[in-house]
């Protein structure tokens, strides 16, 4: 066996940890809750290499702790800005994520939470389990088609595409999206897409999809100023990263009605809801799921295990983000 000490810092689905364990000196850590600062200071010490969470916040102090062995930090989600990425980069550290893994589980949740709001699902299941069901009604419940609506893609990157393909060929939606300024020429012939500007895919579309990472620059992407545009029949779904939407004001625009719905699988505080979140009809939640598939999830360990077992043999990691 390897001399080398990896951290998995939470028990993941699937075989591959079962890899490093047959190669290196693996501790992971199976307790169901997130390591806290001070536990996971302690946990990475002397380690070689970090398989971490989205939940886990790898900081300066974090990689101070691990010492000057660490080589890796294999990070199990797409996103990566629970990273400092600029401190890994100084101290010459790969980090690596799990992207393509991931895209069609997240895209297929879009469109269930999509479904969700439309036919007004979560709603027409709690009347029924309340006993208030009496029979049937022309009124009860009238929901939206999908078909000939406008779906607003913000961010056109390997989700946001999968997205636009199910809306396009399987809704027969129109879709246009704002992906700064960038033009998909082949997504534009084959679906007959158009890149808009976010004020104009804002004011007319029916459902607006975020798909874009959490940067300076996308926080708060969506906020009073982009609410206000959106027309009061659409609804918004975001299952990137909650600090994109403004979440203070998004309740408020669910509570006075200004826009018809919403439905996340992200929050802005996460796990913690924002006040006068969960009482409210018209907003669909999900406690962070959109890739929780058995066939996706495994695949993610498996390619987080991949970018450790790679660098570790001296070889180029498969997704490296630094």
């Amino acid at each position: 066996m390897s001399k080398f000490k990896i951290l998995v810092t939470k028990q993941l689905p699937g075989e591959a940890v079962k890899q490093l364990r047959s190669k290196y000196a693996v501790t992971i850590n199976k307790s169901a809750n997130t390591l806290q600062p001070n536990e996971l200071k302690k946990a990475v010490v002397g380690k070689d290499a970090i398989l971490c969470l989205l939940t886990d916040k790898i900081s300066k102090e974090i990689m101070d702790s691990a010492g000057k062995q660490l080589k890796v930090i294999a990070n199990y989600a797409v996103g990566y800005d629970n990273i400092d990425i600029q401190e890994a980069k100084e101290r010459n550290i790969i980090v690596t994520n799990t992207p393509n893994v991931l895209t069609q589980a997240v895209a297929e949740h879009t469109f269930a939470l999509i479904m969700s709001l439309a036919r007004r699902i979560p709603e027409s299941d709690e009347f029924l389990r309340k006993n208030k069901f009496k029979g049937w009604r022309p009124d009860l419940f009238l929901g939206s088609e999908l078909k000939d609506k406008t779906i607003g893609i913000i961010g056109m990157g390997r989700i946001g595409s999968i997205v636009a393909k199910i809306a396009s060929r399987g809704y027969q939606m129109k879709v246009v999206y704002f992906d700064n300024g960038k033009i998909h020429a082949e997504l534009d012939q084959s679906l007959g897409c158009s890149a808009v500007s976010l004020s104009d895919l804002l004011k007319n579309s029916d459902f607006i999809s975020i798909h874009v990472p959490l940067l300076p620059t996308t926080r708060h992407l969506i906020d009073k100023k982009q609410l206000k545009l959106i027309k009061k029949t659409a609804y918004i779904i975001n299952t990137s990263r909650g600090p994109i939407i403004n979440e203070v004001e998004l309740v408020k625009a669910l509570q006075s009605k200004r826009i018809a719905g919403a439905a996340l699988d992200v929050f802005e505080f996460e796990p913690r809801l924002s006040p006068g979140m969960s009482k409210l009809k018209n907003l669909v939640i999900t406690p962070h799921i959109a890739s929780a598939t058995i066939e996706t999830r495994a695949g993610m360990a498996q390619l987080a295990v991949d970018n450790i077992i790679a660098v570790l043999d001296g070889k180029n990691p498969i997704t490296q983000v630094l």
